[in-house]
């Protein structure tokens, strides 16, 4: 069975990452993965009620007052136990000053991305008071006051720390950063390094709104995504509309939606005309013209006139539940990065404290200096704590996954990031995927005195009564032209050749060239187009030829060319005929090409193309693409393919046009960059400030930066992710 829960007033991210190791050594649970940003885990395992109970109890003695409660219980919570401000009779053991009251509070804090304005009050009551105490020590003698001024700005500003430390002391768990942080400021005051304490807290309690501010900004790209939701929809029962939840919507089920309204459920419409804004789904900004007929998504919105349709899907199997659900998926996967500096971080704390009491008594003992080494130690205590790499790295993912949905990309995990960021080349599938997969007239030339409408009609009347999708393009290039198409006197559709007819008393032949060889029809020589051509004959005499192909889509070209300024290799793999392949590339782009392909060609070109170029990516929209996509590195599904190719698919495009694979690209390479920026920032500033402690510079104020400084930067870099205007 697998179950997700809330975890209500987790504050911490490096206690989360133990929260979730810890639960996972319980009997009975097979795996636990911590969701800190939306504040979720995902357990698998037999879930009883006692072992529920065993998983509060295991992450109380963690970080005491976390509770964890089956998803969608959270707010029954918060009313019974935890409608109070953190700092009073239930502050959490990291020191947060948030509102938990019941309901709405967090929800609206997240949507307007707002600070919370008690915990800039406290701050700010902080700073007076250290400010004054900082004047008061150099402008009066008065030494007693400047330390009661310090005294006080610490209470002010560390009160939550004190809290959580005595929580911590009565469950015996001494390595939270909130017990760390008040050794090292009591032992600054015992000191007389009165400054450097209050300072510690005061950067400490900085760091940590810009913390929430960053991951409530994060969460919301997320959680944008649930609330296109629609909750209610009118659907016709009894022969009138009635409003209804969404959730009982069928399959079948005739809707109502009127201008400004979400559409509810996948559908077809029934009746009406209108256009609708599709950018929640796929990032499109330009509404779509729809009428009878059409098919429709979930989270759009209906711009201008009533429609009704016909449900698809219910609401809980539409696009935008499943969109929902994916992303969710998706931000709840720990990449192979976040797994190794969660690995790092259980072991790194331990070793700086190691070194704090090493440096406390070692060099004490040899120089005699207590107070030059024990400040030295405080130091070190300050910056034990993890928690710039163990938030600011999966929160840049998450924040991937967030700005990818606003463009219609979903990626499945976070892995996919990660396997996109280090791709060197992308294979494309041609039809559906690089092309539109409908076919249209491209070409005509006439061989002698017909005009072009002339080939047009006669071709047209002949393969009306054809089904062949070269036939009924034609037909349609007719329609839309406005050419008139007359009924054959007679007509014949011979297999696999075209078609022969009599109009106005003449033979005409429409066809391929076996259908001329063997009518013994001469073709000129030097016309060799690519495509598919349908050739036109009258009375024996070839009159000229009409090229019917597969369009091109808007953003192949600049696609592929984009990829290619990225020095990434592409490629066309295809079970189209290889001149087909050929001249689609050609007019693309494209590297190089495989056409003729079955599905087991296209998976052996994957791994030529591995073992030449490094990881690959295919993008595709087939059913007999599913094993490629799944055997390739990253595997891309356009939106509008099959069922297999989207449930093998590593990232899904809803809109399927290749510029998609580029943004990918770009969010990922984004991603990646920031993640290893932050590593590398944190663990330089840490490491500097950990050598200038054991070479005898100790300096609390660097210590601040190193923690809660570097912190705070590293997850503000983080959300640089979420903006989508370069990609």
């Amino acid at each position: 069975m697998e179950k997700d829960f809330s975890v209500i007033n987790l504050d911490c991210a490096h206690c989360g990452a133990k929260i979730e190791a810890a639960i996972n050594k319980i009997d009975g649970v097979e795996s636990a993965t911590l969701n800190y940003p939306l504040k979720k885990i995902r357990i698998r395992g037999d879930i009883t009620d006692e072992l529920v109970e065993k998983i509060n109890t295991v992450a109380n003695s963690i970080e005491a007052g976390v509770v964890i409660s089956p998803a969608g219980h959270e707010h029954h919570h918060h009313h019974h136990e935890h409608s109070h401000h953190h700092g009073h009779d239930e502050e959490c053991c990291c020191g947060h000053d948030h509102e938990h009251e019941h309901n709405h509070h967090e929800h609206e804090h997240i949507e307007k991305n707002s600070l919370p304005a008690g915990e800039l009050f406290t701050i700010v009551a902080g700073i007076l008071l250290f400010t004054a105490a900082v004047i008061s020590g150099r402008v009066t003698d008065i030494k007693p006051l400047a330390i009661a001024l310090y005294a006080a700005a610490y209470l002010v500003l560390g009160y939550s720390i004190i809290i959580a430390t005595i929580r911590n002391i009565r469950i015996k768990n001494f390595f939270d950063e909130n017990f760390l942080m008040f050794i090292a400021t009591v032992g600054a005051f015992a000191l007389g390094e009165y400054a450097e304490a209050v300072g510690v807290v005061l950067f400490f309690r900085i760091g940590e709104l810009f913390e929430d501010y960053a991951v409530s900004r994060s969460r919301r790209a997320i959680t944008d995504v649930a609330a296109l939701k629609v909750e209610e929809a009118e659907v016709m029962r009894n022969g009138e509309f009635v409003h209804i939840s969404s959730d009982d919507i069928q399959i079948g089920d005739i809707l109502r939606i009127k201008a400004g309204e979400r559409i509810a459920a996948d559908g077809i419409i029934e009746s009406g005309e209108s256009r609708i804004d599709t950018s929640a789904v796929n990032g499109e900004p330009v509404p779509l013209s729809v009428r009878s007929g059409d098919s429709v998504l979930s989270g759009c919105i209906n711009l201008s006139e009533t429609l009704t349709l016909r449900t698809t899907a219910a609401a809980a199997d539409s696009m935008i539940s499943r969109i929902a659900e994916a992303v969710e998926n998706a931000s709840a996967s720990k990449p192979h990065i976040d797994r190794f500096i969660t690995r790092f971080a259980k072991i790194y704390t331990p070793i700086v404290i190691t070194t704090a009491l090493l440096t406390a008594i070692i060099p004490s003992l040899v120089t005699g200096e207590w107070s030059k080494w024990i400040y030295s130690a405080l130091t070190f205590l300050v910056i034990s704590c993890p928690c710039a790499l163990v938030l600011s790295v999966p929160l840049a993912y998450f924040s991937g996954i967030g700005a990818a949905s606003k463009l219609g990309i979903l990626f499945k995990s976070g892995s996919a990031i990660e396997a996109l960021g280090k791709i060197k080349a992308v294979a494309f599938d041609k039809t559906g995927t690089l092309t539109n997969g409908s076919f249209d007239v491209t070409d005509i030339k006439s061989y002698g005195n017909m005009s072009e409408n002339e080939l047009l009609m006669l071709s047209g009347s002949c393969e009306q009564c054809s089904t062949h999708p070269v036939a009924e393009s034609i037909v349609s290039h007719c329609h839309i032209n406005g050419i008139e198409l007359i009924s054959p006197e007679k007509s014949a559709e011979k297999a696999g050749q075209g078609v022969t007819a009599v109009i106005d008393g003449r033979c005409v032949l429409c066809g391929n060239h076996r259908l001329m060889a063997e009518n013994g029809i001469a073709l000129p020589a030097d016309d060799i187009p690519s495509g598919s051509v349908v050739y036109v004959t009258v009375d024996g005499k070839a009159e000229g030829r009409i090229v019917v192909s597969d369009t091109i889509k808007k953003t192949s070209a600049s696609a592929v060319s984009r990829l290619k300024r990225m020095g990434i290799k592409t490629f066309m793999l295809t079970g189209d005929k290889t001149e087909n392949a050929s001249a689609a590339a050609k007019n693309i782009g494209i590297d190089s090409v495989k056409g003729d392909l079955l599905p087991d060609g296209k998976l052996a070109e994957i791994e030529r193309i591995r073992k030449e170029t490094g990881p690959v990516m295919f993008v595709g929209d087939g059913f007999n693409d599913g094993p490629v996509l799944a055997g390739a590195d990253v595997g891309g599904a356009m939106q509008n393919g099959s069922d297999l190719a989207l449930e093998a698919a590593d990232a899904v495009f809803m809109n399927p046009e290749p510029e998609s694979v580029v943004k990918a690209k770009n969010i990922a390479d984004k991603t990646m960059r920031i993640a290893y920026e932050n590593i590398i920032f944190a663990l330089t500033v840490k490491a500097i400030v950990l050598i200038l402690g054991l070479i005898g510079h100790p300096n609390m104020w660097f210590a601040v930066f190193a923690d809660s400084g570097a912190a705070m930067l590293c997850i503000l870099n983080s959300v640089r992710v979420l903006s989508t205007k370069k990609y």
